[in-house]
């Protein structure tokens, strides 16, 4: 994050034809469009900036990439809630009553009788002691985790009902932030939804143990996902002036890599959702093999067989872990390919990030595995997953065809 955030604040040209770093030249066409009052370059084919003065446009991009900020601590959060086991201590739900906490003894006390009357305290009370101390601090986890939510729903409405009124918003752009206040809405009643699943988890794949649903869990995951790129990319649309690589060589193949990588990273980190949902991570902690075995036992023992895909510890982490090498590959040949070709600077930082981020968030997985899955490695490795896709979302963002 820190190398994007000194790229962003480097002086750049406008839309730039190829050529050496210190012969880049403004297209006609660029300069002209550039001198239309009020007017921003058209990007994607969309004017989400259209109308937009420069302090105007910075102002919203900035605000974004805030808000991206704040998903991105919110799901870094939320990987440390689930590790602690912290989910299920809070079990009502209420969008304003939830936000004051026990503030006296006998208030914590009366929270404390609601835990024990669901059957993760039942559940966990048979295997160690849970005091009021303990529960204090899970409590307090998860009403972080809620509050923190809350403060992004007031960071993005906020000033998105004001840019709105003051007329700041292209229809395209009007667009994009319903569509983000729809998810982020969503997302919140998703993870009311999730929770649920704990409270009562009878209709779960693993009835037996009390702990939210896996399908919810990923559902929950993969939405925060979506909603932090959706800020992310219309931030970074906001911020930078996009650079012409139009007549480099090979172009398309890099773009298509480079998009390629973000699907492969989407589809491994919403796979670590069940693997997270299920403790997949505790069936087998060794590497490269699966104990002595380069295919583990236990992958279709379930019926029907479609159910091992999801629901068998075994599976799901045989899935991640190949997802991940997928994933690991797609970085690799992405970097191959542009780290010869003559990219913006922005695009190069952004390349090599990705190269970086993909090859430490892998050894973050393998050293969090063999581990057993402690809580701060557990985090990082999640976090993890966020700068890796922050950074493969930047380098498309550099790479987005600049239209004539």
């Amino acid at each position: 994050m820190s190398l994007l955030l000194r790229s962003l604040i480097r002086p750049t040209c406008a839309v730039c034809a190829r050529g050496p770093p210190s012969k880049l030249l403004l297209l006609p066409s660029a300069a002209a469009s550039l001198r239309l009052s009020g007017k921003r370059f058209v990007v994607l084919g969309t004017s989400l900036t259209e109308g937009q003065t420069v302090r105007q446009r910075k102002i919203i991009g900035a605000w974004l990439l805030g808000c991206a900020g704040m998903v991105y601590g919110a799901v870094a959060l939320g990987g440390v809630t689930r590790l602690t086991e912290s989910g299920l201590s809070i079990v009502n739900w209420d969008l304003i009553k939830g936000m004051k906490p026990p503030l006296s003894e006998a208030e914590w006390e009366q929270e404390f009788h609601k835990y024990k009357q669901f059957p993760e305290f039942q559940f966990k009370g048979g295997q160690e002691e849970i005091t009021l101390e303990k529960f204090k601090f899970i409590w307090s986890m998860e009403y972080l985790h809620r509050m923190w939510g809350r403060a992004i729903g007031l960071a993005f409405l906020i000033p998105c009902g004001y840019f709105w009124a003051k007329g700041r918003f292209s229809a395209p752009m009007k667009k994009r932030m319903a569509f983000a206040g729809v998810l982020l809405v969503s997302q919140g009643l998703i993870g009311w939804w999730m929770v649920k699943s704990g409270l009562d988890p009878s209709q779960n794949s693993r009835s037996d143990v009390p702990s939210v649903s896996q399908y919810r869990l990923a559902a929950h995951l993969s939405s925060a996902f979506v909603l932090y790129t959706v800020y992310l990319w219309t931030g970074l649309s906001h911020i930078l002036t996009p650079y012409d690589h139009t007549n480099v060589p090979k172009i398309g193949r890099l773009r298509g890599l480079a998009h390629s990588t973000k699907t492969w990273i989407f589809l491994t980190a919403v796979m670590g959702a069940f693997v997270a949902g299920l403790d997949a991570g505790l069936v087998y902690n060794s590497w490269p093999k699966y104990a002595d075995k380069w295919i583990p036992d236990g992958l279709t023992t379930k019926e029907p067989k479609w159910r091992n895909l999801f629901e068998n510890q075994v599976t799901v982490q045989f899935i991640h872990r190949n997802l991940a090498y997928l994933t690991l590959a797609s970085v690799t040949a992405t970097w191959l390919i542009g780290r010869r070709m003559a990219l913006g600077p922005r695009a190069k930082v952004a390349l090599h990030g990705l190269m970086v981020m993909g090859y430490t968030q892998a050894l973050l997985g393998i050293v969090t595995l063999v581990n057993y899955v402690p809580v701060w490695l557990g985090a990082l490795h999640q976090s993890g997953s966020m700068a890796l896709i922050t950074f493969a979302f930047w380098l498309t963002s550099e790479l987005r065809r600049v239209p004539k």
